[in-house]
């Protein structure tokens, strides 16, 4: 019989979520280092909201807590990162089915932007969107890393959001 990550505990679901997300970075980072495909700064911005919502999750794991409370508000900054990570990829999903003709035009690498203005006016920057990350180096299954990008923070954070507010049974006192 095949476990069911639907009926294993919030730790437990937490650790997946954590995983899927190292797992999700690892791959970027391998496609960077293997196939050269240098990420724009749209997907640097969604290996953060994938590292941020690890982090939560990693955390949420270790912590465990018993009560529906701490594991509700788990659940919040959960969503607080994956949904900002499913903002991003949409927009960069958005992005690349643009017409050539609609593309922003290529701005300035992240790196120089983050150094020549306030963090803040880097960031909006970046959302407005670049030519570059309007482009499309790599596909499976016929979808986008984008559109793979944004699959994956729907599902994690949809799964989160479950293993947090899914009603347990309360802990048996002693």
């Amino acid at each position: 019989m095949r476990p069911n990550p639907f009926q294993w505990s919030f730790r437990q679901q937490f650790f997946l979520v954590f995983a899927a997300c190292a797992g999700m970075i690892g791959f970027a980072l391998f496609s960077q280092s293997h196939w050269e495909l240098n990420p724009c700064p749209l997907c640097i911005f969604q290996r953060v909201a994938y590292a941020a919502l690890g982090v939560v999750c990693l955390i949420g794991g270790l912590h465990a807590p018993k009560g529906g409370l701490g594991r509700k508000l788990y659940g919040l900054l959960a969503t607080i990162a994956g949904g900002t990570g499913i903002g991003i990829a949409g927009r960069h999903v958005w992005l690349t089915t643009l017409p050539e003709d609609e593309v922003p035009a290529c701005g300035p690498p992240l790196e120089f932007m983050m150094e020549q203005n306030p963090f803040a006016d880097a960031v909006k920057m970046v959302l407005t969107g670049s030519g570059e990350c309007a482009k499309v180096d790599w596909h499976m299954l016929g979808l986008s890393m984008p559109t793979w990008s944004l699959i994956g923070f729907v599902g994690l954070t949809f799964f989160a959001l479950y293993a947090a507010f899914k009603p347990r049974p309360a802990p048996s006192s002693p």
